[in-house]
C-alpha cells in the first residue's frame, strides 16, 4: 500500500509544478516563499519567529526565506510598536498582487482538474486528504 502511495504523491508533485511554481505563474519565487507571502498576506504583521512557527521550519531558513522576500520586495520589516528591539514582517503592495495572481492561478488550475474528474473521484479524494492531513498532525 505505501509503495503505490508514495509514487503517486511523487508524481502528484512534479506533474502539479510545485517544484518550480516560478515557471507555471510567472513569479520567481520558491513553494516556501509562497507560503511565508500567504502567512503575511493573511495575518500580518508577524514577527519571525511567528512566522518560522507557522511554516514549521527552523530560524535560519526562515532568515534566509524573509532576506529573499525582502530583497524581492515582497516583504519590508518594521520596527514592532510594542517591543522596539523586535521586527515585524509585513508584505508589501508587490508581494500582495504576486500573492493574489499566483492564488487565482492555483485556484483556476484547480478547478480545471477538479471538474475533469468524476464526483466519485472527487469524493474520494476529499476523504482521502482528509485522512491524510489528520494522519500527518498526529504523528507531529
Amino acid at each position: 500500500m505505501t509503495e503505490p502511495l508514495h509514487g503517486l504523491l511523487m508524481q502528484l508533485v512534479q506533474a502539479s509544478g510545485l517544484l518550480q511554481p516560478e515557471l507555471a505563474h510567472g513569479h520567481a519565487v520558491s513553494l516556501s516563499e509562497l507560503f511565508a507571502i500567504h502567512e503575511l498576506d493573511a495575518d500580518g504583521p508577524l514577527a519571525q519567529r511567528d512566522l518560522s512557527e507557522r511554516l514549521r521550519l527552523d530560524k535560519s531558513t526562515v532568515s534566509r526565506l524573509v532576506a529573499g522576500l525582502v530583497r524581492k520586495g515582497y516583504v519590508a520589516r518594521e520596527r514592532d510598536p510594542a517591543n522596539r528591539r523586535l521586527d515585524r514582517l509585513l508584505v508589501t503592495d508587490a508581494g500582495r498582487r504576486a500573492h493574489r495572481e499566483i492564488r487565482d492561478a492555483f485556484h483556476a488550475r484547480h478547478v480545471e482538474l477538479l471538474e475533469a474528474m468524476t464526483g466519485a473521484e472527487r469524493a474520494a479524494l476529499l476523504t482521502g486528504l482528509t485522512g491524510l492531513l489528520r494522519a500527518l498532525r498526529a504523528t507531529h
